[in-house]
């Protein structure tokens, strides 16, 4: 496995920064809070695979959280490559490459739904853009990481539904070295400011809970990743370990079988 995510202290001179978003739940999905008080693999309580304990906060609106790092890879332009301005990059299935690439993902799969909400008034932000990238099975980000430099795929871009709603069909991502199993997102005003790699709304990044990861880093692909979540914890991640339980940890529903689906409400 790769270093690949050195963290806010590698990050923050490297990459631009973006105020982000606290993540609630919303349209239909629960609202994450108090979800684990303890989520190291060394003892106390932790997130299931079946999906995390969740309650209505009080008051009106949804809170942002600080901004997260969008980490070494993040192929918008920042720092590198630019897959935003390539011709298919709009898509909801990442699990393939696009244009001339033609590596695929191998992996348990995954559905990703987001629901981005306005902060201030708890409303849908109808026509929003996501833009959504993750490692694979094996750790590597496509773009940029050895043999797969030419590939790009778990990555992609959905503009928000009606109801504020998108959707990406992917793989689960692997743990490696440092860092806890975790999708990179940004939230765009619209999908034409997304493709133009223009102004982001939010930056930040979705936790994936402890349970789910143990089933799926059991399976054959993953080699390494059931050690290196073993090596960490959401409390000494350097990204999640101020408060991600609450605010940051997807719910899940699933198995390897069929695939999970993760679950994740987005104020902006």
């Amino acid at each position: 496995m790769h270093d690949h995510d050195r963290g806010l202290e590698f990050d923050l001179g490297m990459l631009r920064r973006r105020n982000v978003l606290r993540l609630f739940a919303g349209a239909g999905l629960a609202v994450v809070a108090g979800c684990a008080a303890d989520t190291s693999t060394s003892g106390g309580s932790s997130p299931s695979a079946a999906g995390t304990t969740s309650s209505t906060p009080s008051g009106t609106g949804v809170d942002e959280i600080p901004e997260e790092t969008a980490g070494p890879f993040p192929g918008d332009g920042s720092n590198g490559p630019n897959v935003l301005t390539e011709s298919g990059i709009v898509r909801s299935d990442l699990t393939k490459s696009f244009g001339s690439a033609t590596g695929v993902a191998e992996g348990v799969p995954l559905t990703v739904q987001l629901v981005v909400l306005d902060a201030a008034k708890d409303t849908p932000l109808a026509g929003a853009a996501v833009y959504l990238w993750h490692c694979d099975a094996q750790g590597r980000y496509s773009l940029y990481d050895g043999e797969i430099t030419n590939e790009n795929y778990c990555r992609g871009v959905q503009a928000a539904n009606a109801a504020g709603e998108v959707t990406f069909t992917t793989i689960f991502p692997a743990a490696y070295q440092g860092r806890w199993p975790h999708i990179h997102f940004e939230v765009y005003s619209s999908l034409s400011e997304a493709t133009a790699a223009g102004k982001i709304s939010a930056t930040s990044q979705l936790a994936l809970p402890e349970e789910a990861c143990k089933t799926v880093y059991a399976t054959t692909g993953y080699d390494g990743s059931a050690q290196n979540l073993a090596n960490t914890s959401l409390r000494t991640d350097n990204v999640f370990r101020d408060d991600a339980a609450v605010h940051q940890l997807a719910t899940i529903s699933g198995d390897v079988k069929s695939g999970f689906t993760a679950r994740l409400a987005v104020g902006v």
